[in-house]
């Protein structure tokens, strides 16, 4: 029967054992190490609800992260990385076991210190990544509840960032970047058309939806099919959005370094036609 070996217990959660097929690791569980000591056996088949850090790199952060929080927040963040897990029915990248604890704690520190942080894309993330959000809002909700603390709104967009990173497996700096650059693209758009989209309208979920696949379908490096005829007519019947559209991209190459398909610009110009007529639409309904 498998079983790991108590190295050295951290706090009442948190212990560094010797694993037989991983070496050394970290092991975050609830109450893991309480009334444990040095040599104890722990049967791996008997403990419920427990994590184990297997990268060196994550363990030394976490190691270094520990003493810095509160064993509560400790409990707390296990508790929301179990229920992403059983809500999304996936694993999750172990790097959020730090970056969520140490993000949470510095958010805690800040609301003591009365240091107000507003979350610029906020409405991108709710719309990029609706299901993610959902799970960060149980999370800010359950942090609130056990830390008695009351975390802003805007903190459950960065908490579903982190979330998008660990479902992901990519860097919570590339899942930032994206949210960020479809803000700059929608602040373009509003600016050219000089309309600002509600936040709340079914054509802000269409254009953030829409910028959103593009840039997942350069990130995965597919192709779109080049409509020669679609382009023609887009150029000839819009040529304002199309040139819209066109700069739109030119920002996207520049900010992701990978250089976009001209289909994408045809597609893109319908969207913005779709918004410039809805404007349209509008200002003659205040005549």
């Amino acid at each position: 029967m498998s079983s790991i070996t108590v190295a050295k217990v951290l706090n009442n959660n948190v212990i560094i054992a010797e694993h037989p097929q991983f070496s050394e690791v970290v092991v975050i569980g609830k109450g893991i190490g309480f009334n444990r000591k040095a040599h104890d056996r722990i049967n791996l088949a008997s403990v419920e609800k427990m994590f184990i850090l297997r990268s060196q790199e994550e363990q030394e952060q976490y190691k270094q992260l520990v003493p810095q929080v509160e064993e509560k927040l400790i409990e707390v963040v296990q508790e929301i990385v179990l229920h992403i897990m059983q809500n999304s029915g996936q694993g999750l990248n172990e790097h959020i076991h730090t970056a969520l604890t140490d993000h949470i704690s510095f958010a805690i520190r800040r609301q003591e210190q009365h240091i107000p942080i507003h979350n610029p894309f906020l409405y991108e993330t709710k719309e990029m990544y609706p299901q993610e959000y959902n799970l960060a809002e149980h999370a800010i909700e359950r942090i609130n509840t056990a830390m008695k603390v009351s975390l802003p709104p805007d903190e459950v967009g960065f908490v579903a960032l982190h979330i998008v990173s660990a479902l992901s497996n990519r860097h919570i700096s590339e899942v930032r970047a994206h949210s960020l650059l479809i803000g700059d693209l929608v602040g373009l758009v509003e600016d050219s058309l000089e309309y600002r989209v509600p936040r709340d309208s079914l054509d802000y979920s269409r254009l953030v939806t829409h910028l959103r696949f593009v840039l997942e379908r350069l990130r995965r490096g597919e192709t779109v099919r080049e409509t020669s005829s679609l382009d023609g007519l887009m150029k000839r019947e819009y040529p304002e959005m199309y040139m819209l559209a066109w700069k739109l991209t030119k920002v996207i190459e520049q900010r992701m370094h990978i250089p976009v398909y001209p289909a994408e610009v045809s597609y893109l110009t319908i969207h913005l036609q779709r918004l410039a007529q809805k404007k349209e639409d509008e200002e003659e309904m205040h005549r």
